[in-house]
């Protein structure tokens, strides 16, 4: 398991085994946000095992389902109302991260600046600078 941290709060991961679990209870994070559709992943990592085993932990397990360049406003709405209803810090995966660092930085336009919704995704390789009209444009109300 990869631990890629944006924020004190928020870590991005690519896909993890149901035996993460535990680690990721025992490094303080509550929430696990699932960003991979299950058409993606073997059956044993799909939405339905992860959720049973993560919430047997006492996690909150959200699936937010984003298909590969194909993120909506829906994926933004739902993934910033998991970060906000959280009662501690968040971990979410996906295939790489890549997903989970994008919708991330859109669900938070507005209250991050932009320069740091793409410099903090950018120290693990993820390029958000293609997407810096589009935050300006969530953080504007203008989307």
């Amino acid at each position: 398991m990869d631990f890629r941290p944006l924020t004190p709060t928020y870590t991005v991961s690519p896909q993890i085994e149901l035996s993460d679990l535990p680690a990721i209870k025992a490094a303080g994070y509550y929430t696990v946000i699932d960003n991979r559709p299950d058409s993606e992943i073997s059956a044993h990592l799909q939405t339905i095992h992860m959720r049973v085993a993560a919430e047997g932990l006492d996690l909150t397990f959200i699936a937010n389902p984003i298909v590969g360049g194909s993120i909506t406003m829906q994926n933004v709405t739902d993934q910033g109302a998991a970060i906000a209803a959280a009662k501690g810090p968040v971990f979410a995966y996906c295939a790489s991260g890549n997903r989970s660092s994008i919708v991330w930085a859109l669900s938070q336009a507005g209250s991050i600046q932009t320069n740091e919704l793409i410099a903090l995704p950018a120290k693990y390789g993820y390029q958000l600078e293609g997407l810096r009209a589009q935050i300006d444009a969530l953080a504007a109300g203008n989307l």
